[in-house]
């Protein structure tokens, strides 16, 4: 900390917002396993005319689960597998979500951290004069 921050008290609203940063940057630190993309559950018909997915109302085969997610515009598709899979993709989904939750949080607490630091005066040095030409010395 500068010496002529100590000097100036901090207002409370100022603390409160340093506060909450550090605070999210801690929320940020524990995230865990993270996934973006969506998670869909898809029932398939095998084409067997003689298979009960064939028959009509029928659900099909499935559920099978398919993660999508852009990458540089295009959608890309993984096949989760069924099974105690599916729930730990639901989980990384949900962290995922979580992070990006956290970070719009960390952004807007440091746009208002940014607006208060403008809104405090500049520390002034007593013994330099501002403004003030500084001429060449002619030796």
């Amino acid at each position: 900390m500068v010496l002529s921050d100590m000097a100036t008290p901090t207002p409370p609203v100022f603390q409160a917002l340093l506060l909450k940063r550090d605070q999210l940057k801690a929320q940020l630190a524990a995230i865990g396993d993270m996934r973006p993309g969506s998670l869909v559950p898809r029932f398939r018909k095998c084409g067997k005319p003689s298979c009960h997915c064939a028959k009509k109302g029928a659900p099909g085969h499935g559920p099978s689960y398919s993660l999508t997610h852009a990458v540089a515009g295009k959608t890309v598709t993984h096949v989760i597998p069924a099974g105690p899979a599916v729930e730990r993709t639901r989980e990384q989904l949900d962290e995922y979500h979580r992070f990006r939750e956290i970070v719009q949080q960390l952004v807007v607490v440091s746009e208002q951290i940014c607006d208060q630091q403008l809104r405090q005066p500049e520390p002034q040095d007593e013994g330099v004069k501002k403004n003030r030409a500084r001429r060449p010395t002619r030796r």
